[in-house]
């Protein structure tokens, strides 16, 4: 391993994750395990890059040093960002995992028990296929989970980052919001909230901003597509702000209008839901339990609207296609895995359906402290409410709303 001063974190953070990870390789009798999964990746050495589609693997046997196989364009990313040392580059022309097969048999490992990522999404079936007929004298057995399990808690040192990502999102949030106005597109509210979420520190989320107005906020992850936004109308906001993949994420409303009765009602089901879960989150609270107290009360909304999805996810670093970490741990029913400390969650008590025709959210990214939870955020919940865009306040007609909302000098609109 060469140490060095210049990574995401203190070169100490690596050594003791990889340290840990060898305790489990060993609980596990695992002689190495063959890494592929980008997150994986990026959690034990710092090691990012945008073609992560290309096969890459990090193995680490139980004692020896680790090394890397990537396509020869990213192995300046190994010596430009890592503490690995050691790297088998294969061209484009090249096979990648008869590359890899040669290196396990060069560092004497094709004999032994091998682990392998069998759930990673880039580690394709057919790619396995060819493993399993290469390494015909050892063994290869799914190791899927085994980075995941020290992941799952952050230490202080990815809580700061967290922070940092934190930042990012509160302040594209804030920028989204302000840009909602009648007369505007989604596409103008999005590139607000991306610019905001940059020129903050912020760097490219695994996924950008939701932004659904209107009717369309009924279509599952849907976002910014150029639909004009209409008097009256509410704007669905989600955002996930990034810092060196660690990522934080909230949804916030906006209402072009009053609140209407119904708007209310979801409003303060979704606040007492967060508000009553994140009383309750403490080591030793069981996924399930956090679960039902969000589902309980935003089930019970009398204005037709359900949760259709799980109430949270374990959040942190990610790579597209997804910004969180569920796939190792989300907020579902009948799931006895107990919170710890210095886990993180997105907590998503958002409401499908408001009157048949609206779908609404505020949610948070919390991370368990020792005695309870904490927020990363301080960004009010309410909805904000911009009753000047209402269709019957319109007087001074929609171009006039329009420059009057896009123009220098914006005042930032208050919650109702």
């Amino acid at each position: 391993m060469r140490q060095r001063d210049d990574m995401t974190f203190p070169f100490v953070e690596y050594d003791r994750r990889l340290g840990d990870l060898r305790r489990r390789m060993a609980d596990r009798m695992l002689d190495a395990v063959v890494i592929t999964d980008p997150e994986n990746l990026m959690y034990l050495t710092d090691f990012q890059t945008t073609g992560y589609s290309f096969f890459q693997a990090l193995v680490v046997p139980l004692e020896a040093e680790p090394f890397m196989i990537t396509r020869s364009m990213e192995e300046s990313n190994v010596h430009a960002r890592t503490w690995v040392e050691i790297t088998r580059p294969y061209p484009d022309t090249g096979d990648a995992i008869q590359s890899l097969v040669q290196s396990l048999r060069e560092f004497g490992l094709d004999t032994r028990v091998v682990g392998y990522e069998r759930n990673s999404y880039y580690f394709p079936a057919y790619h396995q296929d060819h493993v399993h007929t290469s390494f015909t004298e050892g063994r290869l057995l799914d190791c899927f989970g085994i980075v995941e399990e020290g992941r799952i808690v952050k230490s202080p040192a990815e809580i700061e980052i967290m922070r940092r990502a934190a930042r990012a999102t509160e302040v594209g949030m804030a920028a989204g919001i302000e840009a909602c106005a009648a007369g505007v597109t989604e596409n103008d509210v999005a590139a607000e909230i991306a610019s905001a979420m940059f020129r903050s520190g912020g760097e490219f989320p695994a996924v950008m901003p939701y932004v659904a107005s209107g009717p369309r906020s009924m279509i599952g992850h849907a976002t910014w597509e150029g639909r004009t936004v209409r008097p009256g109308e509410h704007v669905f906001l989600e955002v996930g702000g990034c810092f060196r993949r660690y990522h934080t994420a909230m949804m916030r409303t906006v209402v072009l209008d009053d609140l209407s009765r119904s708007m209310r009602v979801a409003q303060e089901r979704m606040k007492l839901a967060l508000a009553e879960v994140k009383a309750a989150i403490r080591p030793g609270l069981t996924v399930s339990d956090a679960d039902n107290i969000v589902r309980g009360i935003v089930s019970e909304n009398g204005v037709g609207a359900r949760l259709v999805t799980r109430s949270g996810y374990s959040i942190g670093i990610a790579f597209p296609p997804s910004w969180d970490e569920g796939y190792i741990v989300s907020l579902n029913q009948g799931d006895p895995r107990v919170l710890r400390e210095g886990m993180t969650f997105h907590i998503i008590p958002w409401m499908w359906g408001v009157d048949g025709d609206k779908t609404v959210g505020i949610s948070d990214t919390v991370r368990v402290t020792a005695d309870g939870c904490e927020s990363f955020f301080t960004l009010a919940e309410d909805f904000t409410c911009k009753p000047e865009h209402a269709a019957a306040a319109l007087d001074a007609g929609p171009l006039a709303l329009v420059e009057s909302v896009t123009g220098d000098g914006l005042e930032e609109e208050d919650a109702c």
